[in-house]
């Protein structure tokens, strides 16, 4: 998948929290945590050279790169997220920033398994997983991809508006949802 489709699933999942945690979205910690969601969600890429992430967080890639890390297998993986876990837990962060920051971290890996190729979720088994058939998975860069792109920015539409309590406000009280 490509960066935006990776920052749109980060958003959706930052969005999901702040509802999940009753965070007004207009608020500055909603406004951080869907900046952190967006970055976050890109963030796995890291061990793709020439990749956004790996520019912006090239000691960490160079790193990867001499320690022959492949695209999708360590970076993808659970174990990943669950180290991701466990370090944002020694950070001075609000609990709402450690969650969004790992779930949208983890949106990277998942959204992954609609493609052709699949990732090493279970890392350092070699076992490749995807959830669709070669037919139908989601080739990155794809006419595919660019759908489920518009789906998921059309969700991060959805979640904020259907938190807005329209029954409250007389004239708009007969609306549907």
């Amino acid at each position: 998948m490509l960066q935006k489709t990776h920052s749109a699933a980060g958003l959706v999942a930052a969005e999901t929290i702040l509802v999940a945690h009753d965070v007004p979205f207009l608020s500055w910690t909603a406004a951080g945590a869907l900046l952190l969601g967006c970055l976050a969600g890109t963030i796995a890429d890291v061990d793709k050279p020439g990749s956004t992430m790996a520019k912006v967080l090239f000691p960490l890639s160079a790193l990867l790169r001499v320690l022959n890390v492949r695209h999708r297998t360590v970076t993808h993986s659970a174990l990943c997220v669950a180290a991701l876990w466990a370090l944002t837990l020694t950070l001075p962060l609000p609990a709402v920033y450690r969650i969004v920051f790992v779930a949208a971290y983890a949106s990277h890996p998942i959204i992954d398994l609609f493609n052709e190729k699949g990732v090493q979720l279970l890392w350092p088994l070699k076992l490749k997983i995807r959830l669709l058939p070669a037919g139908l998975a989601i080739d990155t860069g794809s006419a595919s991809e660019t759908i489920f792109r518009w789906l998921l920015l059309l969700a991060a539409l959805y979640i904020p508006i259907s938190t807005i309590p329209f029954h409250s406000i007389p004239f708009l009280s007969n609306l549907p949802f």
